[in-house]
């Protein structure tokens, strides 16, 4: 009777260590200590910022980064706006459109201090192809 008690501790103990290690045995027996939904993440993986948590974290607001972006191109409208982590800087973003051009230009303000980080013209083209881009990663998360 000892020995078929100490087999089955033994069978537990080496099917404990064995799914630990992440090595898998073929057995009736399953440890008690395993749950079958685990929800573990990658160490690495971020969760996704919201909006609420970069206004807390920006140091200027938006209409003084709007005002800073139209500077760049006094007669412009901006299009489109938006508060974002690009490259690990926390900025916002601005797509503004200028009377004569074809495209956007696109400012980016530091949300941290307030200077211009980045300009770059998108032609209408270029726009569009970054527009599917952004999209592909929304279809992939539904």
């Amino acid at each position: 009777m000892f020995k078929v008690i100490a087999v089955a501790v033994a069978m537990a103990a080496s099917t404990t260590v064995a799914s630990a290690q992440g090595t898998t045995y073929k057995s009736a027996a399953k440890p008690a200590t395993q749950s079958t939904s685990s929800t573990k993440r990658h160490p690495k993986a971020k969760k996704a910022e919201t909006q609420a948590a970069l206004q807390k974290e920006a140091k200027i607001s938006e209409e003084t980064a709007r005002a800073t972006a139209l500077k760049a191109f006094p007669n412009g409208t901006v299009k489109s706006s938006e508060l974002e982590r690009e490259k690990g800087k926390l900025i916002y973003s601005y797509d503004i459109t200028v009377p004569g051009k074809t495209g956007i230009e696109e400012v980016n303000v530091n949300a941290i201090d307030g200077t211009v980080v980045g300009k770059q013209h998108e032609s209408p083209k270029t726009e569009k192809k970054e527009a599917a881009q952004e999209a592909k990663p929304k279809k992939a998360t539904k």
